[in-house]
């Protein structure tokens, strides 16, 4: 069985770093993206069994471009999203748009064992609390 593949986007190199360690040591595969920009043509070519999305980027709307590229294309609208975010007011304000993208939510900071148990639940298809 092929472990699992999770892309995990986001500008900040520390936070990739702990990602990539953390998730290969529970046994992921990860690819990790610093760049909003080639995020989704990435995605779309890499077909990853999870993203772990910053919706904050290099600009305000990157992370959100990103994930409506995602929904509207039929290659990667299946694609589990985790938006990631140390914005709470932008999270609380989109917490209805992100759920109807069909996205969990993790605030920063967090929990490691929050973070590994919604990536759990999102590759067996299940939904984590909002």
């Amino acid at each position: 069985m092929t472990q699992p593949l999770i892309i995990v986007v986001n500008n900040d190199t520390e936070f990739l770093d702990l990602m990539h360690d953390l998730l290969n040591m529970e046994g992921y595969r990860t690819t990790i993206c610093k760049e909003g920009d080639k995020a989704y043509a990435l995605i779309k070519e890499a077909q990853p069994d999870l993203v772990v999305l910053d919706i904050r980027l290099e600009h305000a709307e990157s992370g959100w471009t990103i994930l409506e590229l995602l929904r509207l294309d039929p290659a990667t609208t299946r694609i589990p999203v985790i938006v990631c975010s140390a914005d709470s007011r932008f999270l609380r304000d989109k917490a209805t748009s992100l759920q109807a993208l069909r996205c969990d939510i993790l605030e920063k900071p967090f929990d490691l064992d929050a973070l590994l148990a919604k990536v759990s639940s999102a590759l067996r298809g299940e939904r984590g609390e909002q």
